[in-house]
């Protein structure tokens, strides 16, 4: 009875992930696949308990399992869910169990002033060494920008903050404010090569005095302040906003709030520029990310993004989708991950490094199959100067000193 039962669960899961080349099997007891397909991968399940997780929710039944140790993935784990996410029936979420999950999650992770302290200490403040052994050398934690594919990741995070820059065509003299700012590089790089004065907000200690640091070390501390601080907090009089990986992190019921920070940051006269992982519809945000790695993350619709500008009437100027970029800085982490994953795994243990081994993998696969989008939106005020008549200030020139 037990066979057959198995045999059955086993059928659930393969139907649940479509007609991806996989094959699933319990270790030493039943396996099947897809009718029709070659299976290129083979999933190990290790025992009964596993296998009914993976029936109730195949995505946070994975996870954990692959954190665990519990599922193995014989073949390229990057190639296995990119193979299952062009596969993958459907882009909702409709099971009981998932909704289920999804409403818990939002309930519980809310972006509040509160919450938004919670989620950021999750994932920022792990350890600065800890981003090191992985990141570029001014620790950007977002997509790069690649002129070519052969582009070492350093010059690529460089070609990135120069993008960002020459995108809002940045004068001397003028004031920015950053919400969001990481580790400081793209604060510290207007600072440095275009003569604005900056002011930057970020929650994470840890990333602030970083950040800081940095500007006294540069000799850049009287052009950029750091402020350890939420970006609701930010106040008026400045001539640009930029906001580069932080949209994830507000949370759709606050894109009110985000909205009046813009505009009270810049006014009608202002621009700027918003920088964020989105998609081609609108979705919860993975429900495993959510739970062990980004709490309180939502990747928009495009749509979405706009409705935040349109509610004070901004002008976008430009729309750019970089998943390709990001796809590769990606891959970029992954292969630095995997050099120093027994490091990771000696300090964090195995557990943490499977499952930022499965994060960084699965974002690889989510922006190489089109379930990830980057976008970059650059927006105006509707009494600010008129804008360029073409897109050629993006590749006339660039920063030569600090791509070298």
């Amino acid at each position: 009875m037990g066979g057959v039962f198995d045999q059955w669960l086993l059928r659930k899961i393969c139907d649940s992930i479509g007609a991806a080349p996989v094959r699933i099997e319990i270790e030493g007891g039943a396996s099947d696949a897809a009718p029709g397909v070659s299976p290129e991968f083979t999933v190990y399940i290790r025992d009964r308990k596993t296998l009914r997780e993976l029936v109730l929710d195949p995505e946070v039944g994975f996870g954990e399992a692959y954190s665990d140790g519990r599922v193995r993935v014989e073949g390229d784990l990057t190639r296995f869910l990119e193979a299952v996410y062009r596969s993958w029936p459907s882009g909702e979420n409709r099971g009981w169990h998932a909704r289920a999950v999804s409403a818990w999650l939002e309930l519980w992770q809310n972006n509040s002033l509160r919450g938004s302290r919670k989620n950021i200490h999750h994932h920022y403040d792990l350890g600065n060494d800890f981003y090191r052994l992985w990141l570029d050398r001014q620790l950007v934690y977002t997509c790069a920008y690649y002129p070519s594919p052969e582009m070492s990741l350093e010059d690529a995070q460089i070609a990135k903050m120069d993008h960002v820059c020459r995108k809002l065509q940045l004068q001397p003299g003028e004031s920015v404010v950053e919400a969001g700012c990481g580790w400081g590089a793209l604060a510290l790089h207007m600072a440095r090569h275009y003569g604005v004065r900056v002011k930057a907000f970020n929650i994470s200690h840890e990333q602030i005095e970083w950040a800081q640091r940095r500007a006294e070390d540069e000799g850049l501390a009287r052009q950029v302040e750091f402020i350890e601080d939420d970006y609701r907090n930010i106040s008026s009089g400045f001539d640009v906003f930029v906001s580069v990986g932080m949209l994830e992190h507000v949370g759709r019921k606050h894109y009110a709030e985000f909205a009046g920070v813009i505009h009270r940051a810049i006014g009608k006269r202002g621009r700027g520029l918003l920088h964020f992982i989105g998609r081609s519809y609108r979705n919860p945000f993975s429900r495993w990310i959510r739970k062990r790695i980004f709490p309180g993350a939502y990747a928009p619709a495009l749509a979405e993004a706009m409705e935040i500008l349109e509610r004070y009437r901004y002008d976008v100027l430009d729309v750019e989708n970089l998943r390709l970029h990001y796809a590769h800085t990606c891959e970029q982490w992954l292969d630095r991950f995997e050099n120093v994953r027994a490091a990771i795994t000696a300090k964090y243990g195995d557990w943490f490094a499977r499952a930022w081994r499965l994060y960084l993998a699965g974002s690889v696969a989510g922006f190489s199959t089109d379930t990830l989008q980057l976008f970059q939106i650059v927006f105006a005020g509707p009494h600010s100067p008129p804008p360029a008549m073409t897109r050629a200030h993006l590749y006339e020139s660039q920063c030569e000193s600090s791509i070298s």
